[in-house]
Order: C-alpha cells, then sequence, then structure tokens
C-alpha cells in the first residue's frame, strides 16, 4: 500500500505537512449527527439507606419525568461557559449544578450508552459515572430541573421491599440499574466501601454500608473478624470514638481506609 504521498517508502510514517492537508478539505458535514452526553448516578448513604439523586426535568423531551443529573458535552469555549476539557470534568460540573461536592469523592466511569433511540431528538451517545461520597448535602434545582431530590434504591424498585414510584426518563433506569450492581459487585472485591464513610471510621460504620448497599443483614463477629484479616483494607489509627455504643459500652476503635485497591481474598455477598 502507498504511504500518505503514494510513496511506498512513506507507509507507515506519520506526515504532519499531509494531514493539515487533509484536514482542510475536511468535510464534519459529510457524516450524520452525534451528540454527546453525560449522565452520573451519583450515590451516597443516608440513615442507613442507599440514595440517588435524581431531579425532574422542566424541558422536553421526557419533560416531568425523573432523570439522572446530566448534560451535553460542552465542545468549545463560550461567552459564559468553557468546553469541557475531558468527559470527567463534564460529569463533575453537571453534578456540581444540582448539589455542593466534597473534596473527596469517588468517580468512576460507569459505561456507554448508545442505543439508537434512546434519544428522541438526535443520535445520543451518553457516558455514564458513578459517583459515591460520605454524606452529599440536600440538592438544588437548576436551570433544566423542577426538582431535585435524593431518592432511595428502594422507592426506584432496588432492595428488599423495593417497589419503583419514579417513571425515569430515556434510558436512565437501565443506567441506574447497571450502577447498583456495579457498587454491589466492586464491594466484594475492592475497598470501594470507604468512599461511603468519613476519613476515620468504625468497623460497625463500615459493616452498615455493606449491609445498606447488599441489602442484607450481615454477622457483626464474622465481618469484623474478615475486615481485620483483609491485608490493606483498613488501618487502625490507634484513636477511639468519642462516644460509646447506643448501649453505653467501650468506645469503638477507629480505623481509616488501608490503601489496597483489590481485596484478597474477597468478601462475598453469599459467605456472609
Amino acid at each position: 500500500m502507498d504511504g500518505p504521498t503514494g510513496d511506498p517508502r512513506g507507509a507507515g510514517r506519520y506526515d504532519a505537512a499531509d494531514e493539515r492537508r487533509y484536514l482542510a478539505g475536511y468535510d464534519p458535514n459529510a457524516f450524520a449527527p452525534v451528540a454527546v452526553t453525560v449522565d452520573v448516578v451519583a450515590t451516597t448513604i443516608r440513615d442507613g439507606v442507599p440514595h440517588v439523586l435524581l431531579g425532574r426535568r422542566t424541558r422536553q423531551p421526557q419533560r416531568g419525568r425523573w432523570a439522572l443529573p446530566g448534560g451535553f458535552v460542552r465542545a468549545q469555549d463560550g461567552p459564559d461557559a468553557p468546553a469541557d476539557r475531558d468527559l470527567p470534568d463534564a460529569a463533575l460540573r453537571v453534578l456540581t449544578e444540582k448539589t455542593p461536592l466534597p473534596a473527596e469523592l469517588h468517580l468512576e466511569q460507569l459505561g456507554t450508552y448508545g442505543a439508537i433511540a434512546r434519544d428522541p431528538r438526535m443520535r445520543v451517545v451518553s457516558v455514564a459515572y458513578m459517583v459515591l461520597a460520605p454524606d452529599l448535602p440536600d440538592p438544588h434545582t437548576g436551570r433544566d430541573t423542577a426538582e431535585a431530590a435524593w431518592v432511595p434504591w428502594t422507592a426506584l424498585g432496588h432492595g428488599d421491599g423495593g417497589r419503583d414510584r419514579h417513571e425515569l426518563a430515556f434510558d436512565h433506569a437501565r443506567v441506574l440499574a447497571d450502577a447498583i450492581e456495579r457498587a454491589r459487585s466492586k464491594l466484594e472485591y475492592t475497598a470501594l466501601a470507604t468512599a461511603f464513610l468519613p476519613s476515620t471510621f468504625t468497623i460497625s460504620a463500615l459493616r452498615g454500608v455493606y449491609e445498606a448497599v447488599w441489602g442484607r443483614t450481615l454477622h457483626a463477629a464474622n465481618f469484623h473478624r474478615k475486615i481485620l484479616a483483609t491485608p490493606g483494607f483498613v488501618e487502625d489509627t490507634g484513636e477511639l470514638a468519642e462516644r460509646g455504643g447506643a448501649g453505653g459500652g467501650r468506645r469503638a476503635r477507629l480505623y481509616r481506609a488501608g490503601g489496597a485497591a483489590l481485596l484478597h481474598p474477597p468478601l462475598l455477598r453469599g459467605a456472609q
């Protein structure tokens, strides 16, 4: 095969001048337009129950339905807003429009959703992100939302006794279901549970995260033993909680995240 200038000896070589000539004649309208959005599944635990952030849409399409925080990726600088430099920046931007964010949070890409009919306006590909953080504050409404609220997973049909009371816009029900299963699975083999907690915590508080996300009660003594036997999961701070237990018992020890990314052995849901 010939190189970019017709010379077979140039095959596989980058030619900046040839690239500039190509781009000068390139027509972006030669292909059907595709828009890129970000959607964010922001999850926190309130009163021992996992909640996800939703807003009720005020604009068409899907006006009146509840939706995950999201929006179009800003492709270029505008008079009032800069371009999103990368997709994680866009995800944090749309989430910040709904709720103040703490300095420390867990952000990871969940997946990409591009079914042809997921948005009635045009072909829209969405890159979804999952955000986990402790004790996120009450949300506020924005330009496209009449209401914003932290909604329990159970009110969206997930978990024991769950009943779906919110009709979600677009394919956000699928995105949410994927995020919930991702969180539940990652608690088995990673230290993700600590993302729901402050910098120091008790083993009981850590167990509460697992019980909330998995939706089941765990044996306290067995859980405590397994956590301390898992290398790098938690570190003892040498400090005690300010108060004892509800029954007036001794104060519990405080721990911090130990820095391990993966848990060996994993904490399997069916083995607790």
